[in-house]
C-alpha cells in the first residue's frame, strides 16, 4: 500500500483542513483562466523535505501532468509498467496509465484507476518521451466530471469518484516526443488540441462526448488553447507553428491570425490580460504581444511588439505589468515589460538549473519555477532581478527526481508534484490560520 509520510499528530491538527471546507479549486492547465497566477499570500519562499512540508504522498508512478485541485480531492495522472527507468524502459505492452485522487486534508490517496492505453504508444527513446513520460496532459473539471486525455488512447470523462461516463476516440498517430497538450472547458464543450493524434484542434460535447466541431491541419503542435476575454467576445487562442490563430470557440471558425512564431513545432501555451495576448515560441526564440479583436492576417496592424527573447517548452506568466517566462534549456530568467516590449532582466539562475519544462507561478509577490531535475527556483515579481532562493525535496543524497509539474497553488498553500510523490507545502502557520477559518 503506498502510504504518505506525515509531519508529527500536533502539528498535523494544526495544518489541516476540515473535510467539510470548500477550497479554492485549481482546475485544469495553469489554473483560473489558464494564466499561472494565484490569489495568495503567506506562501513560503523556502522548504525541503524537513522544512514547510506539510504533508508527502508517495505515488504510483511518474507523470508530467500538473494536479488540479477540486474542494478537498486532488486529481493527477500517472503511468507505470514502461519506461519508468531509463536504463530499463521494458515492455511497452505493460504501460498503464492511472488517475489518481489523493484527499487534501491527509495526503493519502483516496482512489485510483487505472487505464489500458491503446497500443502502439510513441516508443520510448531517450531523451525525447524520457523528459516527460506518457501522463503529461493536466485534468480539466466542471466541478462535477473530470475530463481526462490520454493522447492516442483518447479522451475520458469521469465522474469524481473515478467512475467513467464517456470515452472518445481522437486518432492514433503518436510521436518521438509524446503527447502533452491539456483539455479546456468552454460552456459546454471540453476541447483539446489533439495535434500529435490527429493533426486538428476538436471540440466534443462535454455530457456526451459528441463531436461539435474540429480544425484541421494543426500539425506539430503542443501547446493548449486557452480562452481569452476581447471585450464584446470570446476567442479561443491556440499557438501553432509559424502563426498565432484565434478562433470562434462556439463554432472553431478562424477569427484571426498573425504570422512571425518562425519555428516548425510549438509547445508554449499563451498567456493573456486585458485583451493581449502574450505568446512565446520555440528555438527562434521569439516573444510578442498581440491585441485580440481583430479579423483576417492582423500580422500588420495588431501587434504591439516583437522581440527575439523566448523559450521552447515553458510558457509566460502575466503579473502587474509585466510578462515572466525562463528559457527552458539556458536557465535564463527574462522580465518583459508588457506595454513596450522592453527586456527588464535577462538573468541566470544559479546554480544553472539544466532543463525546465515546467510553466512558472505568480504569486505572493515571487515566480516559481519548478527544474527538471534541480530543485524549485524561487525569484521576486519585480522588473528587478532577484533571485530569493532554490529549494529541492527528495534524498539530498540520492539521484534527483525528474520534475515537469508546473506548481500549483489552494488556499494558501502549494502542490508540488514531481515523477515520486505529491507535495503540500506550507508555512505552519499560515495553514494553521486556514484551517481555523474552515472549522
Amino acid at each position: 500500500m503506498i502510504r504518505p509520510r506525515l509531519l508529527p499528530p500536533c502539528c498535523v491538527l494544526l495544518i489541516a483542513l476540515t473535510s467539510a471546507a470548500r477550497a479554492e479549486d485549481w482546475i485544469g492547465f495553469r489554473g483560473p483562466d489558464s494564466a499561472g497566477v494565484a490569489e495568495a499570500t503567506g506562501l513560503p519562499t523556502t522548504w525541503s523535505e524537513t522544512e514547510n512540508v506539510v504533508w508527502k504522498c508517495d505515488l504510483p508512478g511518474p507523470g508530467t501532468s500538473s494536479p488540479t485541485i477540486i474542494g478537498n480531492s486532488i486529481y493527477l495522472t500517472c503511468y507505470t509498467g514502461y519506461a519508468e527507468s531509463i536504463e530499463e524502459p521494458g515492455d511497452q505492452t505493460n504501460l498503464m496509465r492511472h488517475v489518481i485522487c489523493v484527499n487534501r486534508t491527509t495526503g493519502k490517496i483516496a482512489w485510483q484507476k487505472e487505464f489500458e492505453p491503446r497500443l502502439p504508444e510513441s516508443r520510448y527513446s531517450p531523451p525525447n518521451d524520457a523528459r516527460h513520460g506518457y501522463a503529461s496532459s493536466t485534468i480539466t473539471s466542471d466541478g462535477e466530471r473530470l475530463y481526462v486525455f490520454f493522447g492516442a488512447s483518447g479522451m475520458y470523462c469521469l465522474e469524481r469518484d473515478g467512475k467513467e461516463i464517456w470515452h472518445k476516440d481522437l486518432g492514433d498517430g503518436t510521436h518521438g516526443w509524446g503527447s502533452g497538450t491539456s483539455p479546456l472547458l468552454v460552456d459546454d464543450m471540453v476541447i483539446v488540441n489533439a495535434s500529435i493524434e490527429s493533426n486538428r484542434m476538436v471540440a466534443l460535447n462535454k455530457l456526451t462526448g459528441d463531436e461539435i466541431w474540429s480544425v484541421p491541419g494543426i500539425d506539430r503542435c503542443w501547446s493548449s488553447p486557452v480562452l481569452v476575454d476581447a471585450g464584446d467576445r470570446q476567442e479561443l487562442v491556440l499557438n501553432v507553428p509559424r502563426v498565432l490563430t484565434s478562433y470562434d470557440p462556439a463554432t472553431g471558425k478562424e477569427l484571426w491570425h498573425c504570422e512571425g512564431m518562425p519555428d516548425g513545432y510549438l509547445v508554449p501555451t499563451v498567456t493573456a490580460h486585458d485583451g493581449i495576448v502574450y505568446v512565446i515560441g520555440a528555438r527562434q526564440n521569439t516573444a510578442a504581444a498581440v491585441r485580440t479583436g481583430g479579423s483576417g492576417d492582423v500580422t500588420e496592424t495588431h501587434v504591439e511588439w516583437r522581440v527575439k527573447k523566448g523559450s521552447n517548452v515553458s510558457s509566460p506568466t502575466y503579473l502587474d505589468g509585466y510578462v515572466y517566462f525562463f528559457n527552458e534549456k539556458d536557465g535564463i530568467a527574462f522580465c518583459v515589460d508588457a506595454e513596450n516590449g522592453d527586456v527588464q532582466f535577462q538573468k541566470r539562475l544559479e546554480p544553472r538549473p539544466g532543463l525546465i519544462y515546467s510553466s512558472p507561478l505568480a504569486a505572493d509577490g515571487k515566480i516559481y519555477a519548478v527544474s527538471q531535475e534541480n530543485g524549485t527556483y524561487v525569484i521576486a515579481a519585480k522588473p528587478e532581478f532577484e533571485q530569493l532562493a532554490v529549494n529541492h525535496v527528495g534524498d539530498p543524497d540520492g539521484d534527483p527526481v525528474r520534475a515537469n509539474a508546473s506548481l500549483v497553488e489552494a488556499d494558501n498553500l502549494l502542490y508540488l508534484r514531481n515523477d515520486e510523490a505529491l507535495y503540500c507545502i506550507g508555512k505552519v502557520e499560515t495553514a494553521a490560520a486556514d484551517a481555523a477559518r474552515t472549522r
